[in-house]
């Protein structure tokens, strides 16, 4: 039965461009100028040979985690893996062969991801040697999280465009109509949802300034006589609850506050690094633009050679002065730091009502 390539080796190639991870492709043949020895592979520890050159099952292990990690959990047959390995092999041997090892764009790739992996080994070991530890993660809590106190609040509201349109509905509401469908009716945003104004329960934070300290003024059960102005328009509001604001427990928000502390350990470690570091910047940090309104010309009388190439040659000067004898002192860059992931809220809040 004639092999065809399966899409496995796209991955293969897709590794090996971006290197963003060390991935074993074959176990028999190094391409490193460095290391041009092969590592020895008993018979029994292989899963094949080609012309001469062993297959370590490490390989096919290490292939099969990269399948599950990029596909999503999908399976392949071992057989289709063991046959990607077979042509992985195959082309490196014929790479070899030709010597494409030595070529410079292979050699710059080569120093390309050596650094790129040197940069995750660095972190990695960073990371394992400086865990986060459970007392952190408590006095992050109770720094942050736990010391977050205050009131939460249950209310309506109807939001239209005038101040007139809410100063009517106040006077209707005086006449003892019902706030919910008068909400339904006239808010813009209770029309199409027609949840009579509902928003829940808030903390003042989530709100603007200007709804949450009328809600935290109104007495319970009570509405606003005067309308609301916000940059959303007029507000009549109505406080129906408010409680303490109880934060999560520790154990609900600790996924969220270790890989943030993590971070933290990261960023500091590399500012660090950075301040100890003698750095120089040699180019500049921002495009000049070009001059648009410089002074044309003269044809009648054109300057003399001399005194036409000084003005011209002052600030190349000027320019190559700040580039090369500056030394910046920059934020620290992030190199290949995970990604990032929000701080984890304070509270479990309703929808917030900027609309």
């Amino acid at each position: 039965m004639k092999q065809k390539f399966i899409p496995l080796l796209i991955v293969g190639t897709a590794l090996l461009a971006g290197c963003d991870k060390p991935t074993t492709t074959t176990g028999s043949t190094s391409t490193t100028p460095a290391a041009n020895v092969a590592p020895i592979v008993d018979k029994a520890d292989a899963i094949a040979v080609v012309n001469g050159q062993y297959i370590p099952k490490s390989s096919l292990a290490a292939l099969e985690k990269e399948v599950a990690e990029r596909s999503h959990g999908q399976n392949f047959p071992k057989e289709k893996l063991i046959e990607e390995l077979i042509q992985r092999e195959l082309l490196v041997q014929d790479a070899t062969q030709k010597k494409l090892e030595n070529s410079p764009e292979l050699l710059a790739q080569l120093e390309t991801a050596k650094k790129a992996l040197l940069t995750q080994a660095d972190l990695q070991n960073f990371i394992k040697a400086n865990p986060v530890t459970e007392a952190e993660i408590k006095a992050e809590y109770d720094s942050k999280i736990n010391a977050e106190k205050g009131t939460e609040y249950k209310a309506s509201h109807i939001l239209v465009k005038t101040e007139d349109e809410a100063k009517k509905l106040i006077a209707e509401l005086d006449k003892g109509a019902e706030f919910g469908k008068l909400a339904n009716k006239n808010s813009l945003d209770a029309k199409e949802s027609q949840n009579g104004g509902d928003l829940g329960w808030f903390s003042a934070g989530q709100m603007v300034a200007p709804f949450s300290e009328a809600v935290a003024t109104l007495e319970k059960g009570k509405y606003t006589k005067v309308p609301v102005k916000t940059q959303f328009g007029y507000h009549v509001i109505l406080k129906e609850d408010s409680r303490p604001l109880t934060p999560p427990p520790l154990e609900a928000v600790k996924e969220q506050l270790t890989p943030f502390l993590q971070r933290k350990k990261v960023q500091d470690m590399i500012e660090t690094l950075r301040k100890q570091a003698k750095v120089e910047i040699l180019v500049p940090l921002t495009d000049e633009k070009p001059k648009t309104d410089a002074a044309p010309v003269a044809q009648e009388q054109p300057a003399a050679p001399a005194e036409a190439a000084t003005p011209a040659a002052e600030p190349a000067k000027a320019a190559e002065g700040a580039t090369t004898t500056q030394a910046v002192e920059e934020k620290p860059a992030v190199v290949a730091e995970p990604a990032k992931v929000a701080e984890p809220a304070t509270a479990a809040p309703a929808a917030e009502p900027k609309k």
